[in-house]
């Protein structure tokens, strides 16, 4: 049988496209931008075409954007910058984010006596607003607020205009961790009040090893990593020339068809569900990962009723790719947090799936995996 891959949260298949323009680069382009020759300089405007053509998608200039190695690492320079740099004394943020969010805030607040406080959220993994804006209105230090605008592990959608609006209201800074949102959902950082945001390249089909950081024009830089003066002195390295390029062609390609792939994403997504219940009315799903107004169109977590630790096991053996919980967690017997947060000890003891989808994902595929997970259940 042909292998099934639905771990599309953890990372995408490389578009054809991508992978010409990197190996394009890797033949024809391989000075290092810092060199002053014409190698170098080629480089150089190879990058920075890369730069501008990516703010350009969410209606910013590209002096904000600096270029990272992946999404944790964007996550990692703009909370230590905000703690180190610009003055941040409080952090809120909420026990379902990515841990690249979560064990930093815990590290920055150990370590530099940053006081820490985290957001009511509810069931279905949705942040209390309410409580958000009572955390604002108590804050007398300077507040940097980090929330993702989509879970990773159950696909809940933030209502970020709001929370960015509560954040400029009370003159806190927000960070959000869009890595999931990038390529599968407009984001115009013109209209938005978003301070900084993450995006890493393996998500929408690009190359792994590569993303980015926007930092909102007017905030300074403290770089992370010494060394050199690369990303105009915000993080030393020599710039990944060419998986910066195919991440540049990868984010083209995703804006472009952005709309024609969410009816397509969402045609599955449906199809799926629809499927599920007609196996067992007894499956059940995780947040709001089966409601396509207020999840991702990408993720269905589900819950079946019964605990098999072999389950993951038994669809791998079957050609079928999914996940547990988050793949950053891959080989942990610790389960997923956010599913422990958010459901009751009985419930969270069950075994959940989650199913990420792409645009490559078929019908024929979900009808595979549905008739597997009838003989396994």
């Amino acid at each position: 049988m042909k292998p099934i891959y639905l771990d599309n949260a953890a990372t995408t298949k490389m578009a054809p496209e991508v992978i010409s323009v990197i190996s394009n680069s890797m033949e024809l382009n391989y000075g290092n931008p810092s060199s002053t020759h014409q190698f170098g300089r080629k480089a150089k405007t190879s990058v920075e075409k890369a730069r501008k053509q990516i703010a350009a998608h969410f209606n910013v200039s590209a002096q904000e954007i600096v270029f990272t190695s992946s999404g944790t690492e964007a996550d990692n320079l703009i909370l230590h910058n905000a703690v180190n740099h610009l003055g941040v004394k409080h952090l809120i943020t909420s026990k379902i984010e990515h841990h690249a969010v979560l064990h930093t805030c815990k590290f920055l607040s150990d370590t530099k006596n940053i006081r820490l406080s985290y957001v009511n959220i509810d069931t279905f993994g949705n942040v209390d607003i309410s409580h958000l804006e009572t955390l604002l209105q108590s804050s007398e230090e300077k507040t940097l607020v980090s929330l993702m605008m989509i879970n990773n592990e159950i696909g809940t959608l933030l209502p970020i205009k709001n929370v960015a609006g509560l954040c400029k209201k009370y003159e806190a800074l927000f960070h959000s961790d869009t890595v999931q949102a990038i390529g599968h959902y407009p984001i115009d950082l013109h209209d938005m009040a978003i301070d900084f945001m993450v995006a890493s390249a393996h998500k929408f089909h690009g190359p792994k090893g590569v993303g980015f950081a926007f930092f909102r024009k007017g905030f300074g830089i403290l770089p992370m990593l010494h060394g050199g003066e690369q990303e105009r002195g915000a993080r030393s390295s020599t710039e990944n020339v060419h998986a910066i390029l195919g991440m540049e062609k990868a984010l083209d390609i995703a804006v472009s068809s952005m709309e024609k792939d969410m009816l397509h994403l969402n045609n599955i997504k449906r199809y799926f569900i629809s499927a599920l219940k007609k196996l067992s009315n007894d499956i059940d799903f995780n947040g709001n990962s089966h409601d396509l107004d207020n999840s991702s169109c990408t993720i269905l977590n589900v819950r079946f009723p019964l605990k098999n630790s072999m389950l993951l096991f038994e669809l791998d053996l079957a050609g079928i790719a999914v996940s547990g919980g988050s793949a950053c967690q891959s080989g942990s017997n610790k389960g997923s947090h956010v599913l422990s947060e958010i459901l009751p000890v009985n419930e969270a003891d069950k075994t959940s799936v989650r199913f990420s989808f792409s645009k490559y994902t078929t019908l024929q595929e979900i009808d595979v995996t549905v008739k597997k997970l009838q003989e396994l259940l």
